[in-house]
């Protein structure tokens, strides 16, 4: 269990980090808010000694993508939030960025995420794989298919 200022110092780093996945997973600011807390609680209350930083990113990873689809199975979660909405929440980029984002945000969650966290987080098709319990050639799979449906999702724009 952390100290807390282990915990402060951890938090202030990776608030932002978990939010973004969580935003990409629920697609909504109120519902990622809750993700985003409730993965700083585990964290708060892990029992865990992290061997680096990249064994805390994939540590926070996985557990927001489980945090995620706890919270989208749950009974009561009905809300859903417009796309242009969803791409003025997320951090300042040029236009054409947003519309590439807003595009990879409208795509299925099996090739939302993927294609998030390739391009817009860094992680390889390993990793990735490795975060979201798949297969590393389901996960080339999800970004080729992903990346098809952004090629005519943008090309009709």
């Amino acid at each position: 269990m952390p100290t807390e200022q282990e915990f402060s110092a951890l938090a202030q780093q990776y608030m932002d980090f978990v939010y973004r996945v969580a935003l990409s997973c629920v697609r909504h600011p109120m519902d990622a808010d809750d993700v985003t807390q409730n993965t700083m609680l585990r964290l708060c209350r892990a029992h865990i000694s992290f061997e680096s930083e990249a064994h805390i990113r994939h540590w926070l990873i996985r557990v927001t993508v489980n945090e995620s689809k706890r919270l989208l199975t749950a009974p009561w979660r009905s809300r859903t939030v417009s796309l242009e909405e969803l791409a003025t929440i997320l951090p300042a980029r040029p236009p054409e960025e947003r519309e590439v984002l807003s595009a990879v945000l409208s795509l299925p969650k099996k090739y939302r995420l993927p294609l998030y966290l390739y391009y817009y987080e860094g992680y390889s098709v390993g990793e990735i794989a490795s975060l979201l319990k798949q297969k590393p050639s389901t996960v080339q799979t999800h970004l080729a298919r992903g990346r098809e449906q952004l090629k005519t999702m943008l090309k009709e724009e």
